[in-house]
């Protein structure tokens, strides 16, 4: 039985590589590279997750994702010897929090509120998932980050964390991302997985691993094909 579905937010659900590209262009403007800003911001997004693999187990005051990501720009500026005004800068690291969703996502999200919970679990702080949520009109029953529960994924707490809040047991709720460490993380817990190939995360032509694999639940190509798995396993 399924009751409630979490879901990872950026990559999973929204398309951060052309939202932000985009970004750069509008407030940098045009890209020192030939190829453009998608290898600046797939690095900033690279040293995101570094960061984060670097504050595993962290105990202390909480670290902001905005934060982590506002130092990996001024890091990126400074090595390509970009200028940039401080409200420029901001504005960059804010678009972390705009991003639009992948096309089958709204309308799969209002498909699976039909038959079970709908819930973030995102390791963007609970600002910036309220902030993605309204610019891109995801329809989630209720929202949760790795903030509320003082550590990131793919740290247990967070997933044990969320099924407490949700009130269901993990044997009943489902993780959905397209990345395959947070589903093996969630899976270790007992919670029922689904991969969600998003071969365009980081651009087109980029090496993603999208590959099925036996050890989820389900293997699917978007949210709408994810409601019928839902309807038909519940």
């Amino acid at each position: 039985m399924i009751s409630a579905v979490l879901f990872d937010v950026q990559g999973t659900a929204t398309d951060f590589y052309s939202t932000v590209t985009k970004a750069c262009g509008a407030v940098l403007g045009p890209a020192p590279a030939e190829d453009g800003w998608g290898g600046f911001v797939n690095e900033w997004r690279a040293r995101y997750f570094e960061a984060l693999a670097g504050l595993a187990g962290h105990t202390g005051d909480w670290i902001s994702v905005h934060s982590v990501y506002r130092t990996a720009l001024e890091e990126l500026l400074h090595e390509n010897r970009l200028d940039a005004t401080e409200a420029q800068r901001e504005q960059l690291a804010r678009s972390w929090q705009r991003l639009d969703p992948w096309p089958d996502v709204v309308a799969g999200v209002r498909a699976l509120n039909e038959h079970v919970i709908t819930a973030t679990l995102s390791n963007a702080d609970v600002a910036a998932v309220v902030g993605i949520t309204r610019h891109s009109r995801i329809p989630w029953t209720v929202i949760l980050a790795a903030e509320m529960f003082g550590t990131f994924k793919p740290d247990p707490r967070a997933y044990l964390g969320a099924a407490r809040y949700l009130g269901v047991p993990p044997t009943e709720i489902m993780m959905v991302a397209s990345h395959k460490y947070d589903l093996r993380a969630a899976r270790s817990l007992g919670f029922r997985t689904a991969l969600v190939a998003r071969p365009d995360e980081h651009g087109p032509g980029a090496e993603v691993d999208v590959a099925p694999e036996d050890e989820f639940d389900a293997n699917v190509t978007g949210f709408g094909e994810l409601a019928d798995w839902v309807a038909r396993h519940r």
